[in-house]
């Protein structure tokens, strides 16, 4: 969790622009999947462990990649979601089903945003708001026009 604090903005285990949690975890770079790497089972339980923080947005921000936003980001975050493609600030949430599969059912953006946050935001300017994520803004934001959406 401080790892993901410190940073703001984490991949799951994806290779990319961000530092990953799984290659964290196992001190490395993973060859193909960290499920066969020997940390595997850690980093299984700590994805797990995110997965139930209220303090993570568990999201696709980072072109469709598994990404962790900390909770000390998500006003900017929430004040700038016009700039974002569609549905990457959906929260993403697995259930287990009876089989023992897991299934992704999302809550859309901006359902699963507490009162609060919602508030912090609408009080942030754009400039404030660029200046906290900006790095993430010029990462990540939609292309299109707004009237394209």
């Amino acid at each position: 969790m401080d790892f993901i604090r410190d940073k703001g903005v984490v991949l799951e285990a994806a290779r990319g622009l961000e530092p990953s949690l799984a290659q964290r975890v196992a001190g490395e770079p993973i060859k193909g999947s960290w499920w066969s790497h020997p940390k595997g089972h850690e980093i299984y339980q700590l994805t797990r462990k995110i997965h139930n923080s209220r303090a993570i947005l568990i999201c696709t921000l980072a072109q469709g990649r598994i990404t962790y936003v900390h909770r000390r980001l998500w006003p900017f975050f929430v004040r700038m979601e016009h700039r974002f493609p569609p549905h990457a600030l959906d929260r993403v949430h697995e259930v287990h089903l009876p089989s023992g599969r897991h299934q992704r059912q999302d809550v859309p953006f901006p359902q699963w945003v507490p009162e609060s946050t919602l508030v912090e935001a609408k009080s942030l300017s754009v400039q404030e708001a660029t200046r906290e994520i900006g790095v993430w803004l010029e990462r990540y934001s939609d292309a299109r026009p707004p009237f394209a959406r």
